[in-house]
């Protein structure tokens, strides 16, 4: 089954608590966060942003435009957060690039595949 054949509600509350799950490794003190293997701070920016945008496009291939747009506004807005709430975290021009190059990422390997996920357009 396609994940874009599942119910709204489903495919909502799945990005939403990708969404949820990012802001909180995003935003949390960096004390309380899971160290990871050494990726690098701009690596970790570009997967988790092509995950959060791959997983949209999955479960909502027709609204592409509407997911990328969100994916870099939210991006932009944690950058913002990091900057002013005081967390220890801070906010970096650089892990917004980082976050835009793993939406464009998504994007490009989505867009030549679309009308194979869209079952609308697929039927059409």
């Amino acid at each position: 089954m396609l994940p874009a054949r599942l119910p709204r509600p489903l495919r909502l509350g799945a990005y939403a608590a990708a969404v949820a799950v990012l802001l909180w490794l995003c935003l949390a003190p960096t004390e309380s966060l899971p160290q990871p293997e050494n990726l690098g701070d701009k690596s970790e920016h570009l997967i988790a942003w092509f995950v959060l945008t791959a997983l949209g496009l999955a479960l909502s291939p027709r609204r592409w435009r509407a997911i990328a747009g969100f994916a870099l506004l939210l991006g932009l807005a944690i950058e913002v957060l990091q900057a002013t709430l005081g967390f220890g975290r801070h906010g970096d021009w650089r892990d917004f690039v980082a976050d835009a190059a793993g939406v464009l990422l998504a994007l490009a390997l989505f867009l030549p595949f679309r009308r194979r996920l869209d079952p609308a357009q697929a039927a059409a």
